[in-house]
């Protein structure tokens, strides 16, 4: 087995070299764009999973108004009848998060420009017109966040209330 001894100047070469090399791995550019989107898929991720939570959460909300408005359409069609509209609140949605919730109900009332006052039945309202008979039709829902985001709610509920005139 032979021995090589280092001169100063192989040395001085070895040096060189490396330098050399690292100037030309600092000035190469190839890749940039690949480490560059390494860095930002994180970050872009999860700007899709929160825009796509928004928008479940935006259809729960819709779904919940939809079912109040489907309760008291089947009571204004066929009756006021507390197990037709509840089982028609929940059969507007494919979603078992919905239900009817209070319980809907029917009241007397006269109209007014804020909404119906409740009042005794056959009573007079103040237009003069008798008080009719409406149905109060309430749904509710829960939307629960794809992700746990710390800052804000993991759940939300939605409530709705469609009150409809039946005579």
């Amino acid at each position: 087995m032979q021995i090589q001894k280092s001169s100063p100047s192989s040395h001085g070469g070895l040096l060189c070299s490396l330098t050399r090399r690292m100037s030309a791995a600092v000035h190469d550019r190839r890749g940039v764009a690949a480490i560059e989107f390494g860095i930002m898929i994180p970050l872009l991720s999860l700007m899709v999973v929160s825009v796509t939570d928004i928008g479940l959460a935006l259809y729960r909300k819709m779904q919940v108004e939809n079912a109040a408005q489907a309760g008291a359409q089947y009571a204004i069609v066929r009756g006021f009848d507390e197990t037709g509209v509840t089982s028609a609140v929940t059969a507007a949605t494919n979603s078992t998060a919905i239900s009817a919730s209070p319980k809907p109900y029917q009241f007397c009332g006269c109209p007014t420009s804020s909404g119906v006052s409740t009042v005794s039945c056959g009573a007079v309202c103040a237009s003069g017109a008798q008080a009719g008979t409406y149905a109060m039709v309430s749904a509710q829902g829960t939307y629960y966040t794809l992700i746990n985001y710390q800052i804000v709610a993991a759940s939300y509920t939605y409530s709705a209330q469609s009150t409809a005139r039946l005579q």
